[in-house]
């Protein structure tokens, strides 16, 4: 999804192989016809002025979202009268009870942390369940909220809504200069 608003071309180094000198010739046989990564993104259009932080969040999102544990899923649920649309991110934490799962919003950054502590006391014969921890981060859009979370069946929800705001059209008076 992040990656997707990232395009990469490629520009052509013409310096040193091009500039042959005697004692580096062999640098510059090894250098012709390489080429040199320039990352461009869909947010440079000189029409989007003061998009860095969506241009960063972008990078952040796509580092994320590398890790697969655990898994999630995220639902739109539709506005119902008076109550806003809901999204739902739902992650499988199979094995986690409600006290090793920490679940805490900075600024727009939703993180939900699970710690299984290690049973020392038990003798196992085979061991294919871990006592495994996670982390796992969402980068929230500005104005998002948390609502809520519960956990029933291996399965933590997390209510994210939306409020709407006013649409407001405002007129912008221009000023005549002599």
């Amino acid at each position: 999804m992040a990656c997707s608003a990232l395009l990469w071309r490629t520009e052509r180094v013409a310096t040193a192989a091009e500039q042959v000198v005697p004692w580096k010739a062999g640098l510059a046989e090894r250098l012709k016809g390489a080429s040199i990564m320039v990352r461009v993104t869909a947010l440079s259009s000189p029409f989007l002025l003061g998009f860095d932080g969506v241009e960063r969040a972008l990078d952040k999102a796509s580092k994320a979202a590398a890790d697969g544990y655990p898994p999630y899923n995220i639902e739109r649920i539709a506005a119902d009268g008076n109550a806003p649309e809901v999204l739902r991110i739902t992650l499988a934490v199979a094995g986690f009870s409600q006290d090793q799962i920490e679940v805490t919003q900075e600024e727009n950054q939703l993180s939900i942390r699970g710690r299984q502590n290690d049973d020392r006391a038990r003798d196992y014969i085979h061991r294919g369940i871990a006592a495994r921890q996670f982390h796992r981060s969402f980068l929230l859009a500005e104005g998002m909220q948390v609502r809520g979370a519960e956990i029933a069946n291996g399965l933590l929800s997390i209510d994210v809504v939306r409020p709407q705001p006013d649409r407001i059209v405002k007129k912008i008076n221009i000023a005549a200069r002599d």
